[in-house]
């Protein structure tokens, strides 16, 4: 069997729970394999280790082992193969989690767990009014549009343009939002097993597109005070990466923002070492104190932007239902980026992409109106987590979508699971890890809803903390490693 299709005994026990007092041992093994599957963290469709290796590497009875690849073909988490011994499987009804993640909460619940804001239906309505006789006149065409519709890429262009980036159209690729962008990225310029530079905290699912890429990640870190570009810029020439992905205007989910000094070392350094730049800047135009940042490859140094690709999108700024979604590289890339998007996607929605075409051009009529509501749900949850919290400490970020709350103690994965019980739905700082086992301490809450309903999301979370949260309900979930 190709070894890309199995997964190693080591490889699988090092992304185990400890079973110590853990009984029975086999039922808390056969969970946290059920769970690494589900988060994709295992493959499906991968051959398991075999029972005398996985025991060997557990330390424990071939028995249990034995015992564990009973229960998960019980539960439909794999299944045999007469001589060719047991693969990972989905159970019928189960969706991926980063499938559920995705899904909406049931009414009574209240979703943190997105930070994406909605779309005023009468802005929606008014802008598919104006697109009906463009679309009327599209229809006699073919529709496939492989580097977006021009006028959307023009207006990509212009945007860049006007924030200081000269930019043309043909250095603009139109994609399904920006994981779309990255993923054709990864693509084209990494192979299995090449090095690539993140931030640790990082947005999950690029660091989960990089995984199922077999990407090897060295994290550089982002604290509460930002990036120490000095690291970086040793990771940058000790690792010599093929590319490093930051996210340098109101990170996610820190919220910090790079000053525009430490810019140009960063870009310098990636120069030096001969890595590709992918800058995602999804979230630069959401400034709330200030002024919305210069793109990142303005910083280049002279002749040095070649390797820069900006990755942008409407759904944080808009509405992440258009899925529209874009990236500025030089022209022949996005020429060869757009070969290797017609294997799979030979064009997004020529009506999501005129909806898009009208919504950027309202943008200094709608962006200001935004940036308001989400400056007084920003104040709105400041002042819920005071008044119900105090205990928890966070830094008020200049733009963005969320706060990074610490709670002072490793509970953050235990207080997400007790908080569903208590109607909210919120992802823990480990969620958002490059590395395992970090950022229990952590909790991200986006001021993404109404004033009122952060305030009772915050009632909500005090009222399971009170209940009590262990810290080691924490430590016994599995973690991952790179």
């Amino acid at each position: 069997m190709a070894a890309d299709r199995m997964v190693g005994s080591r490889q699988l026990a090092a992304m185990l729970p400890d079973l110590a007092g853990a009984r029975p041992a086999y039922r808390h093994l056969a969970q946290a394999i059920s769970a690494l599957i589900l988060d994709g963290r295992v493959a499906l469709h991968v051959r398991l280790p075999a029972e005398r290796e996985l025991a060997a590497a557990l330390d424990v009875s071939r028995a249990t082992v034995t015992a564990v690849y009973d229960l998960l073909r019980e539960s439909g988490f794999a299944r045999s193969r007469q001589g060719s011994g047991t693969w990972t499987a989905l159970p019928e009804g189960r969706a991926p989690s980063g499938v559920s993640r995705l899904l909406g909460s049931r009414d009574s619940v209240i979703d943190l767990a997105r930070a994406a804001p909605a779309l005023p239906g009468a802005v929606l309505a008014d802008a598919l009014a104006r697109v009906g006789p463009e679309l009327v006149e599209q229809a006699g065409s073919p529709g496939y549009h492989p580097y977006g519709l021009p006028e959307l890429r023009a207006a990509v262009a212009e945007r860049f343009t006007l924030r200081g980036l000269a930019t043309v159209p043909e250095q603009i690729l139109v994609t399904s939002g920006a994981q779309h962008a990255l993923t054709l990225v990864l693509g084209l310029l990494c192979r299995a097993g090449d090095r690539v530079v993140v931030e640790s905290p990082s947005y999950p699912n690029a660091l989960e597109a990089m995984r199922r890429a077999r990407l090897r990640a060295v994290s550089v870190p982002v604290g509460d005070g930002g990036w120490d570009v000095e690291i970086v810029e040793s990771t940058l020439g000790q690792v010599v990466p093929q590319l490093a992905y930051l996210i340098p205007d109101f990170h996610n989910p820190t919220g910090c923002l790079m000053p525009e000094g430490e810019r140009g070392r960063v870009l310098r350094a990636a120069q030096r070492c001969g890595a590709w730049l992918v800058v995602d800047e999804t979230l630069a135009e959401l400034a709330l104190d200030g002024a919305v940042p210069s793109p990142f490859a303005c910083h280049a140094p002279s002749g040095g932007s070649g390797q820069v690709i900006t990755i942008g999108s409407m759904s944080k700024t808009h509405w992440g239902g258009l899925r529209i979604g874009w990236l500025r590289a030089p022209s022949q890339l996005v020429t060869e980026l757009a070969g290797q998007r017609v294997a799979t996607d030979m064009g997004g929605s020529v009506l999501d992409q005129l909806v898009a075409l009208v919504l950027l051009g309202r943008a200094g009529e709608l962006l200001p109106s935004r940036l308001e509501q989400l400056r007084e749900q920003r104040a709105a949850l400041v002042a819920a987590l005071g008044e119900h919290v105090p205990q928890w400490s966070w830094r008020v970020p200049a733009g963005g979508l969320s706060l990074w709350v610490d709670l002072g103690e490793p509970v953050a994965s235990a207080l997400a699971e007790r908080a569903l019980d208590y109607g909210v739905r919120i992802e823990g700082g480990a969620y958002f890890a490059a590395d395992p086992g970090v950022f229990e301490q952590r909790l991200r809450i986006p001021y993404t809803v109404s004033a009122d309903v952060l305030g009772e999301a915050v009632r909500r979370l005090a009222a399971a903390v009170a209940d009590g949260v262990s810290p080691s309900s924490a430590s016994r979930r599995p973690h991952w490693v790179v």
